[in-house]
């Protein structure tokens, strides 16, 4: 539901307006024009009104349950590096409220819903993928560490949240030890990979429309971690909103493997390894947001991101499908897909 704009109910949208007022006179804002610019699945809010240079974008993040601080972080090391993503104009960490440069109201997702031909898509995407070098060069040894730890934990949404509560299909034990096993030998492969700045959600939600096609605006990005040097490019060629044909899929990563040992970084010599590294990464991927979709929809109530599962679980499914050790993985999904009946939703 929109917030209403003109409500003294929405307590945080009112201190909102009253910090915004006390900026006005120094960034030409009118607080008239102060309209609901996008939300995502945390408590974060971004709104958009007019300043004295163009419009311009207010965020909310509740310091209850947001910190804007990894936000402000990441977000200089990107543009310290040259990569084009919001300047922070003013801040109240205190608050919660910051006070961001515009990068345009088209995301590449907005953009593909919309329609475009071929030549336009693939000059985006190519400038993405050059954006994506050039963030992995940054050095990441500041940023907590996308270890495997952390992403065997990440792992446990999966059979809570997609198999138990979304499906309504409980695992045995038989069947739990054999998705442990994958879990593990896909945790141990991405633990294993070279480490470089993750943005952890690059792909079409968070890229806007640049000034060029080579300059795209790169959003979303205070979750950035030190991990797995596939983990971004996976994100991108199987996009969790937009489905990329394997063909598709190869051609990208064909390229950023390209310009990624042109540039230096730390990949594989030779593509076919690293095709399997982004397609087990991939996979890792793919589980958590099958599970963090389901836990969205059920705890939340953001019931949209459901429409988005069977997109995730074709992806999932297309690496299952191609590699033994996974194979288990198969079976486990058959079952609890073929269960995939919810009260008020029918898939």
């Amino acid at each position: 539901m929109k917030p209403d704009l003109n409500s003294s109910a929405d307590v945080r949208l009112v201190e909102l307006k009253a910090w915004l007022q006390s900026l006005a006179p120094a960034h030409g804002l009118n607080l008239q024009t102060l309209r609901p610019a996008s939300s995502d699945a945390s408590f974060r809010r971004y709104y958009r009104l007019e300043g004295g240079a163009g419009t311009v974008i207010a965020m909310d993040a509740p310091p209850r349950h947001e910190d804007c601080r990894p936000f402000m972080k990441v977000g200089k090391l990107l543009e310290d590096a040259g990569l084009n993503v919001p300047r922070i104009l003013a801040e109240n960490l205190e608050s919660g409220f910051l006070l961001l440069s515009d990068l345009g109201e088209q995301t590449f997702y907005q953009a593909i819903q919309a329609g475009m031909d071929d030549q336009r898509l693939q000059a985006l995407y190519r400038g993405a993928l050059k954006a994506l070098v050039h963030m992995q060069a940054i050095p990441a040894a500041s940023l907590p560490a996308y270890d495997a730890g952390r992403l065997m934990q990440e792992l446990t949404v999966f059979p809570e949240w997609y198999a138990t509560t979304h499906c309504q299909a409980g695992l045995d034990k038989a069947e739990l030890a054999a998705l442990q096993v994958v879990f593990t030998a896909l945790v141990e492969d991405n633990a294993k990979q070279p480490v470089v700045l993750v943005h952890r959600d690059f792909h079409s939600p968070n890229l806007m429309l640049g000034p060029s096609d080579q300059e795209p605006g790169i959003i979303d990005y205070q979750d950035a971690l030190a991990g797995p040097i596939s983990y971004d490019i996976a994100s991108l060629v199987m996009d969790a909103r937009t489905t990329w044909e394997e063909p598709q899929q190869l051609d990208w990563a064909i390229r950023y493997w390209e310009a990624a040992k042109a540039a230096g970084l730390p990949i594989a010599s030779d593509f076919a390894d690293f095709h399997r590294q982004y397609e087990w990464m991939s996979l890792q991927r793919n589980l958590r947001i099958l599970g963090v979709f389901a836990r969205l929809s059920h705890r939340d109530g953001k019931h949209g991101y459901l429409d988005h599962i069977p997109r995730v679980s074709a992806y999932a499914r297309q690496v299952a499908e191609r590699y033994g050790p996974l194979r288990p993985l198969l079976r486990i999904l058959d079952k609890i897909e073929n269960r995939q009946v919810v009260t008020g939703y029918t898939f």
